[in-house]
């Protein structure tokens, strides 16, 4: 009996992870089989028409980090010598939000004696993607602030079939808010989306895919001196705008998972990242996956935004097949591809992971500092 325990306790493993890379701060405990003991977060939100700067948003961090990871102990209701290992966001990101969390990374694992595991954050979006809806091999659409892939997994690496060539679509629609002076809270990403449900005049906008990838710069620049015209003399409103551009850029991005899918020969589809909770692609994505015989797998604001449970659960399946970094690596990098790593915990044959039970504990249904 005593051997058995000792077996099963190996079995459930527990991991905290830390979340920093941009301007959403997260912490989370998560057990092997993907249950999510605590989640918490916080969020840095600046005024109309401001964006985050990496300096004022690590300060944010640092501020609140230590907090939160009290926090998410307590509620997890653990003890720190509970843990299997302390992971954290390696990158990609911003430098100075990422500096801290590594730090902090650092700091536990010595305090804790544990040892600490580097994330990739794309490979968290997928991994927790997959385990949240239950998706054996999807083609993954990675969609955020900082990052836009179409994504595949073949030989123990998920392969970008296509991606931005130069700002992300989440950074596209940011940009937009700040123009058009939409609020920052709960993001601005939102509040397009709120606003483009009233739209009722499509304004023709740039559509630029290229092979695989695609381009946003030019289409902002465009809706910019598009909005400076036709907003002065009454010709449209920013709703409208706002569902154009929304449009516009969610065809481009279906276009080219599309044409992964079919070379890939998978029916299924997966949206990850902040920007994969939008309800729009979220039916674009579907229509398209139905048409070819297939199913979209979407999560919302919970899954798909920043988080701590995302990082915990992708660094206790990569421990569990060895991944350690060592604490003089345990830095950060602000340039991390996402098939730089080495996916050895999974395998071409590999059958669906079984989704977690219904989770007690997540993260609000809208961001945490979101008017009621």
């Amino acid at each position: 009996p005593l051997c058995l325990k000792k077996v099963e306790l190996h079995l459930t493993m527990l991991a905290l992870g830390l979340e920093g890379s941009a301007n959403k701060l997260g912490i989370g405990i998560v057990k092997e089989d993907g249950t999510i003991l605590s989640n918490v977060r916080h969020t840095y939100i600046t005024p109309p028409g401001t964006g985050f700067l990496p300096k004022e948003t690590a300060e944010h961090h640092r501020k609140h980090i230590l907090r939160l990871v009290k926090e998410a102990i307590k509620e997890a209701q653990i003890k720190p010598e509970e843990l299997d290992c302390v992971c954290y966001t390696k990158g990609p990101g911003m430098g100075g939000p990422l500096r801290v969390c590594a730090v902090v990374a650092r700091m536990l694992s010595q305090m804790w004696k544990k040892p600490l595991v580097g994330v990739n954050h794309c490979v968290a979006h997928i991994e927790m993607g997959r385990i949240i809806t239950g998706a054996r091999d999807p083609v993954a659409l990675y969609v955020s602030g900082g990052n836009t892939q179409v994504i595949s997994y073949a030989q123990e690496r998920y392969r970008i079939f296509g991606e931005t060539i130069d700002i992300a679509v989440g950074n596209c629609l940011d940009r937009f808010a700040r123009i058009v002076k939409l609020s920052n809270d709960p993001s601005p990403g939102y509040n397009i989306e709120q606003s483009a449900k009233n739209g009722s005049k499509f304004v023709e906008l740039p559509y630029v895919v290229k092979g695989m990838d695609v381009s946003f710069a030019g289409i902002l620049s465009n809706a910019e001196a598009t909005a400076n015209r036709m907003l002065s003399k009454g010709e449209c409103t920013v709703d409208d705008l706002c569902f154009s551009l929304q449009e516009t850029l969610f065809a481009m991005l279906v276009e080219t998972t599309e044409r992964a899918m079919a070379h890939c020969g998978n029916n299924e589809v997966m949206a990850v990242g902040g920007v994969g909770c939008n309800k729009r692609l979220h039916q674009m994505l579907a229509t398209m996956a139905s048409e070819r015989g297939g199913k979209a797998y979407t999560t919302d604001d919970r899954y798909c935004i920043d988080n701590g449970a995302m990082i915990a659960y992708t660094g206790l399946l990569m421990f569990r097949h060895g991944h350690v970094t060592p604490l003089e690596e345990a830095t950060c990098t602000q340039r991390f591809r996402t098939d730089d790593v080495h996916v050895n915990w999974r395998r071409d044959e590999d059958p669906a992971p079984q989704p977690p039970p219904p989770q007690p504990v997540w993260a609000p249904l809208r961001p945490e500092n979101a008017p009621a």
